[in-house]
């Protein structure tokens, strides 16, 4: 039996199971704090992992009141990620009016919005089977 056909124990897939989720609140930790650093208001994170057809694990959603802040908001996660983590950004939409900033990494999308624009998208309510967890300054 070569290496590929080896099989994976129980305990060993639980072991990797358990490091991907401490990863990922990591992950999350970092993104949340510099929102917090940038006064970012209202932040979720709808786990969207036990969904059928979701296109990531986790969105993180927060808004600001002007385009100067969701820019800022948007710059510091990015720089966090890499200064605290190492992990780089997949892509990046939005710097063009900086009404909703998306940054993509994976598993995890980040949801930057201008206050009026997070009302009138409520992904909140487009995901409402999620599990969310609220962020609290």
């Amino acid at each position: 039996m070569g290496k590929k056909d080896e099989l994976i124990s129980p305990a060993k897939k639980n072991e990797k199971v358990k490091t991907e989720q401490d990863n990922s609140a990591t992950v999350l930790n970092v993104i949340v704090e510099a929102m917090l650093e940038k006064k970012a208001s209202k932040i979720l994170d709808l786990n969207l992992s036990n969904l059928d057809n979701s296109i990531c694990d986790h969105f993180i959603i927060t808004n600001a009141n002007s385009t100067t802040q969701v820019a800022a908001i948007a710059d510091n996660v990015e720089d966090k990620m890499i200064e605290r983590l190492g992990i780089k950004l997949m892509r990046r939409g939005g710097d063009e009016n900086a009404l909703w900033i998306i940054l993509d990494y994976g598993n995890i999308m980040v949801h930057v919005f201008q206050t009026e624009y997070r009302s009138f998208y409520k992904l909140e309510e487009l995901w409402a089977d999620a599990l969310i967890t609220s962020y609290d300054e």
